[in-house]
């Protein structure tokens, strides 16, 4: 196993990661900007006002792309051990 091999796997792991993450991230950074919003305009400052809106919008997040998700981790796992006899022979 070369450092390039190494390197390589590393990058599809960060890459396939954050892919994994980015539906999630997106939704409760925009949820979170548009209730910022709304509580900087009515001058609400309630911090379960913040929270309980991004975990639904997550969780709906969640139940929309988790069937890609789900296919794109099992196709990079089926590429990991597509890999193992190469990388252990050398």
């Amino acid at each position: 196993m070369t450092d390039t091999a190494v390197t390589g796997i590393v990058v599809q792991m960060m890459i396939v990661g954050a892919k994994l993450a980015a539906p999630m991230l997106v939704t409760a950074l925009l949820v979170g900007i548009i209730v910022s919003l709304f509580q900087a305009v009515t001058q609400l400052q309630d911090s379960t006002l913040s929270a309980v809106p991004k975990m639904i919008a997550v969780a709906v997040a969640l139940v929309v792309s988790g069937n890609w998700m789900l296919n794109e981790l099992v196709s990079f796992t089926q590429q990991m051990f597509a890999l193992v006899p190469q990388l252990v022979s050398g």
